[in-house]
């Protein structure tokens, strides 16, 4: 999931080669999938996922098919951020096959025609999806067929002989995790898949997972206005050297302010069932947005890319991955990697955001439904 920020100061008061060349990146992940070696120092700007080095932070390109459904982006325009997110050096990028579904991977591999090897491509499985039609069906698939039949049309619609970084999108409950891990494995050893990690997983499945084949990434949502990852989540990203990359991290567009408590939300924009967002908590909730707006003006920012900053300086293996379908919306998002905190900032802007207390779940049950699952034991 992705977000829009506010370019503009005004809104900003009111509230991101075959043969031996091939058997480089092949080598590359089998050294990170053992976790052999020396743990690697990132390059400036740069940040670790497990073993794989990404920008800062990265561009999530759900949106850029269909805007919360109901607007249709102008493709060149979607290949033009792209790329200009490349040139300002953003080396993360990141898709799913359900988002479209199947063409927002169309569009991303279209747009990094061109310098697709200085990139990270991350894109996602595990809903179940028709391969030839790209309708949805009902439910999760994770079975190790499916996996391998979804990956081949991946690499055909991003234009490339391996996917980076590849998660199970959610986890299937019908499917136990180590043999997703196996599916994941042998694509690993066919050179098709380089690292892989889970979203939204339930913590038993993270540590079985990780047993049976090292995971780099975990994804779920983390925000200011969403903290949940905090619990435990993070505690086991930490023990375990994964990356932790949050979704969603300007709060579906709250936290750069274009939410206001005028806001409605058109029909199919799941904003309007979420219960943060309803007539009787959105207002509260605005709290949050005033706090980041002072702290705009003190550190001479956006408010969305104080949100950003401060995601950043949780934990050096965390990397964001705002969205955007307009440019000076990404340009604003990646200038949140030169912001910084000190100590005694972050420690005050901590304390204030612990007295703001945020009404309303985080998504509708039958989305929060596919989060904290964990996978059936092997029989």
């Amino acid at each position: 999931m992705t977000d829009d920020t506010l370019p503009n100061i005004k809104r900003r008061s009111l509230i991101m080669v075959a043969g031996a060349l091939a058997a480089i990146p092949l080598t590359r992940a089998a050294q990170a999938q053992t976790g052999t070696g020396a743990k690697p120092v990132p390059s400036p700007g740069r940040r670790h996922l497990g073993a794989l080095e990404v920008s800062s932070i990265g561009l999530g390109v759900q949106n850029m098919s269909r805007t919360y459904q109901r607007t249709i982006p102008y493709r060149p325009e979607m290949h033009n951020i792209i790329r200009s997110a490349h040139d300002r050096g953003v080396t993360f990028f990141d898709a799913a096959e359900a988002y479209g579904p199947h063409e927002v991977e169309r569009i991303l591999g279209e747009g990094i025609s061109g310098f697709r090897d200085d990139i990270v491509i991350a894109t996602k499985f595990g809903w179940n999806i028709d391969q030839q039609t790209g309708a949805r069906l009902p439910g999760l698939n994770s079975k190790p067929e499916h996996i391998k039949l979804v990956v081949e049309g991946m690499l055909s619609r991003l234009k490339t002989d391996r996917i980076d970084l590849l998660y199970q999108h959610r986890v299937d409950p019908e499917v136990p995790i180590e043999d997703v891990a196996g599916a994941v494995k042998d694509l690993i050893a066919q050179g098709k898949v380089l690292h892989w990690g889970l979203c939204e997983m339930g913590l038993n499945t993270l540590r079985r997972a990780h047993a049976e084949l090292p995971v780099s990434a975990v994804q779920s949502e983390y925000s200011m206005l969403w903290r949940g990852p905090e619990a435990a989540v993070l505690a086991t990203c930490e023990e375990l050297g994964i990356g932790f990359v949050p979704w969603s991290p300007l709060g579906v567009g709250f936290l750069a302010g274009v939410i206001d408590a005028a806001t409605t939300f058109a029909q199919g924009d799941i904003r309007g069932i979420e219960g943060r967002f309803t007539p009787e908590n959105l207002p509260h909730n605005l709290a949050l947005v005033e706090l980041l707006v002072t702290w705009a003006a003190r550190k001479n920012a956006a408010p969305g890319q104080i949100a950003l900053a401060w995601l950043l300086a949780q934990k050096p293996w965390i990397v964001p991955i705002p969205g955007t379908t307009q440019m000076a919306h990404m340009v604003q998002n990646v200038g949140a990697a030169d912001i910084s905190f000190t100590a005694v900032e972050l420690s005050e802007l901590d304390t204030a955001l612990r007295t703001i207390e945020l009404r309303g779940a985080r998504l509708p049950d039958a989305v929060q439904v596919f989060s904290d699952v964990e996978a059936p034991e092997r029989g």
